[in-house]
């Protein structure tokens, strides 16, 4: 995370997300866009957001590599 992350992103650790995602994030119905690296612990993010009712929860394809490839900002902490 503090190497480079999205603007506005919040940094919740795979194995503390199904107790710390509902504090992070009130609102459910709000669309929730799940980002790792490369995708891969997004996807399994993804299946714990939706257990946890965060039915409009996408996980971002390729991860935060393919969105700085693709010329997308990037901010360092």
């Amino acid at each position: 995370y503090a190497a480079g992350h999205i603007a506005g992103a919040r940094n919740i650790p795979l194995g503390e997300l199904e107790t710390k995602l509902a504090g992070a994030v009130k609102n459910k119905a709000l669309p929730l866009i799940l980002v790792c690296q490369s995708g891969a612990r997004s996807g399994r993010a993804l299946a714990t957001a939706k257990k946890l009712g965060f039915d409009n929860a996408q996980s971002l394809g390729g991860g935060l590599k393919a969105w700085a490839a693709a010329g997308l900002p990037v901010e360092k902490a």
